[in-house]
């Protein structure tokens, strides 16, 4: 793919999220997809597949794409477990995240952010937490009653993602899935753990992306920059 700058300096960027499911898809569906994201203008594209072969379907989305691609590694260590995220480990994830860059993976979103004490702040939410892998992770770290993997081995994505030239979207588990949940404590909290993490990557020269801000309204936008 060719290069694309992202950043506050210069023009906003359009990602486009592609991917199948456990239900519906080919990886022919898929490439069609890409063509269209990029033909009407997607800057990057996501392959965020759930379903079978996601390897598969992955090695031909990067064979064809003009532009970066990223992806969830927690989405295929949750196929590797057989969907039962409390049996996620570290091993599990580093294997996939090693296997993807391999591949070719420019970007990788992981939500190392979202801490233990974070989950209660979401429970009189509205619409509690959206995220996919955000809910992963608060499903584990419950389970378990301690600091998800991605966050006690930081530093070891920061060396494959070094090693391989990826670079890391820190994604934002604990968005609000609607205004009502905008700005609130739980989006903020892991908003400075992400900060914290994105000065962590640059001693390992990552390139960093904070995700964010989910479902705001526009004029409480600036208070996440």
């Amino acid at each position: 793919s060719e290069p694309m700058i992202i950043g506050r300096n210069f023009l906003v960027k359009v990602n486009a999220n592609i991917g199948n499911s456990s239900v519906t898809s080919s990886i022919e569906e898929e490439v069609e997809k890409l063509v269209w994201a990029t033909r009407w203008g997607g800057d990057t594209v996501m392959d965020l597949s759930t379903g079978r072969n996601i390897h598969e379907t992955r090695e031909w989305i990067l064979r064809n794409s003009p532009v970066p691609i990223g992806t969830v590694p927690m989405y295929q260590a949750l196929e590797k477990v057989n969907g039962i995220a409390e049996n996620l480990n570290w091993e599990v994830m580093r294997d996939t995240l090693i296997e993807q860059a391999e591949q070719g993976v420019d970007y990788f979103t992981i939500h190392a952010g979202l801490l233990l004490r974070y989950v209660p702040m979401t429970a009189k939410r509205v619409t509690g937490i959206v995220s996919r892998g955000g809910s992963i992770i608060a499903k584990w770290c419950l389970a378990h009653h301690q600091e998800s993997f991605l966050y006690t081995h930081f530093r070891e994505i920061c060396e494959i993602c070094a090693k391989y030239d990826v670079a890391l979207s820190l994604g934002d588990g604990l968005r609000p899935g609607s205004v009502a949940d905008a700005n609130d404590e739980a989006q903020f909290a892991e908003l400075r753990t992400l900060g914290e993490l994105t000065k962590i990557a640059w001693e390992y020269d990552v390139q960093v992306i904070i995700e964010g801000p989910g479902h705001i309204p526009m004029h409480m936008i600036k208070e996440n920059m």
